[in-house]
């Protein structure tokens, strides 16, 4: 790997984001993270956010040095605000629109939040249109190269999909990383067609 190069895991929220970072950590690669937001019934096996990552935006990239080599959770609404002058891997994390939006309405109740009350087709259209504009963006950037690894692919066979996420990565432990899947913890799957 470049040793300018930046890993990121990126992805909508409850994609598959905080299990990825996890399996990359098992495969070998140092983690940047804070720890601050701790595990939960939500992600009981840990977030992996690193906290300054939120504030990307408002112009806060002098953490981006810290980050060379490491692996870093960015989600989707943030990438955007990459620096130029740095490479990055962008391991991207995709999910059944269905399964995170009914992921999100059980996490907020878990929490004590109520309903967002915006339905659910309206808001699988504005994040089908977030995504698109992402994608759009990072094919333009000639400093990064993003790999797409489909949750619901990887929690029911993960040894396939995370040999790519090696062979991208330059060669991990894919047997460790897949004994990060729990399927306990996969409770939003989409229901089978009858």
């Amino acid at each position: 790997m470049n040793p300018k190069t930046v890993v990121i895991v990126s992805g909508l929220p409850r994609s598959g984001t905080s299990m990825m970072m996890k399996m990359l950590e098992a495969g070998g690669l140092p983690i940047l993270t804070d720890n601050l937001r701790e595990a939960d019934a939500n992600n009981p096996k840990g977030y992996y956010e690193f906290e300054r990552v939120k504030n990307m935006k408002d112009g806060d990239l002098a953490w981006m040095p810290e980050a060379v080599g490491k692996v870093v959770k960015i989600v989707t609404g943030l990438i955007t605000y990459l620096p130029p002058e740095f490479k990055y891997k962008i391991v991207f994390m995709r999910r059944d629109l269905k399964e995170i939006l009914s992921s999100q309405k059980k996490m907020l109740g878990r929490l004590g939040k109520g309903d967002d009350n915006i339905p659910d087709d309206k808001m699988a259209k504005t994040y089908e249109e977030h995504l698109k504009q992402v994608k759009g963006w990072l094919v333009r950037q000639a400093n990064i190269e993003t790999l797409y690894v489909d949750y619901n692919v990887m929690v029911n066979d993960p040894t396939e999909s995370l040999q790519k996420v090696s062979a991208f990565l330059g060669g991990m432990d894919v047997q460790t990383m897949a004994s990060v899947v729990d399927q306990e913890l996969y409770r939003e799957r989409k229901k089978a067609l009858a």
